[in-house]
């Protein structure tokens, strides 16, 4: 299927090359006009720009045939004879096909001057100074239109690869995106077993939030980053869920400087977090959990920070990371490489202390 030109990117190409064409030209009229004069032979400035103008714009008519010749047969040919024949073949004609339009022009330009030349007169001479410069010309515009595209076909497989990679990463990180939801939903639903049979009605306020939360999660576009904003709304109702299963055993802090709500952020990246520091840190201990959400922005990064007042790291042995700690790890790498950190820690004052810094 044919992609229709746009006219204004054809003007604009068709001018662009006039402009080349032009350039070299006026250098060539430079030299030209230099040259005579140290040679002590008197040319003006409109002389010499016009006889060299002549000649590069017959030099732009030619080379059009030359870029299509390239094109159809390019280095790369399997059939390598052919191809120097046809271009050497190319390269002879266009050497004499210069001569004669150059010969047409030269006569048009006498006659402009009123000194009428015939078109032998320029012919000849023209051909024998000129005809190797030619076979020259030739090759350079033929070597230009092959480094053109080459260029442009490693520019296109570089945007190909480019794009080849983002919709790997896109569905790598979608499938850890959904990997992830059905795990906290196996924890959450686990939570609510465990209080059907010692408080129905707590068990029953926990089905309604996580409804709640599965019609958020329904509606989620499944983007790669969300807004910080819409993440913290997303944990505030899946805390509503855990402070019904722990009541007064569980205190929240939520500490947020208003200038990053509008950062983005993973989508679901605090919620593993969060159940990891409610799962270890302080459901297992009788006494009242302290959970801390803190998020502030340093000169360019991005800082979250959530911290329990559980145990902690064990002080023997390398901790295990289960699922959804792997799955945070796993998405922030995808996204952002050594662009980020992301640590699990003792706090000096008790507890895990999990940090991401992002780029903000």
């Amino acid at each position: 299927m044919s992609v229709p030109l746009n006219p204004r990117s054809v003007w604009l190409r068709l001018a662009g090359i006039g402009a080349f064409w032009t350039l070299v030209g006026l250098a060539f009229a430079s030299q030209f006009y230099l040259s005579s004069s140290l040679l002590g032979r008197t040319v003006s400035w409109v002389e010499a720009i016009s006889y060299s103008l002549g000649d590069w714009y017959v030099w732009a008519l030619l080379s059009a045939p030359i870029v299509w010749l390239a094109r159809r047969f390019p280095p790369e040919s399997p059939r390598r004879l052919r191809t120097v024949a046809v271009h050497l073949v190319a390269a002879l004609l266009c050497a004499w096909l210069y001569v004669v339009l150059r010969s047409l022009v030269g006569v048009l330009h006498a006659q402009i001057l009123d000194e009428p030349v015939s078109f032998s007169e320029v012919f000849q001479p023209l051909l024998v100074k000129t005809y190797p410069f030619n076979l020259l010309v030739y090759g350079v515009i033929l070597s230009a239109s092959h480094a053109i595209g080459y260029y442009r076909k490693y520019h296109e497989r570089t945007v190909h690869a480019l794009e080849l990679e983002k919709h790997l990463t896109e569905a790598r990180l979608q499938s850890l995106l959904r990997q992830l939801k059905p795990h906290f939903l196996f924890n959450t639903l686990n939570g609510i077993a465990s209080l059907m049979h010692r408080d129905v009605d707590a068990a029953d306020r926990m089905l309604v939030r996580l409804s709640e939360l599965l019609r958020i999660t329904m509606h989620h576009p499944g983007r790669a980053l969300t807004s910080l904003r819409d993440e913290f709304a997303f944990i505030e109702k899946y805390l509503e869920i855990e402070r019904i299963r722990f009541r007064d055993r569980l205190s929240v802090t939520i500490e947020v400087s208003p200038e990053v709500l509008d950062c983005d952020v993973p989508s679901l990246i605090l919620q593993p977090l969060v159940e990891n520091a409610i799962r270890h840190g302080i459901e297992p201990q009788p006494s009242a959990g302290r959970l801390v959400l803190q998020a502030h922005r340093t000169a360019n990064d991005l800082v979250l920070v959530v911290r329990d007042n559980g145990p902690g790291f064990p002080l023997t042995g390398p901790a295990r990371e289960g699922i959804g700690l792997a799955n945070t790890r796993a998405r922030l790498t995808e996204l952002y490489g050594a662009r980020h950190h992301f640590t699990l820690t003792n706090h000096p004052d008790g507890g895990l202390e999990a940090r991401i810094v992002l780029p903000a």
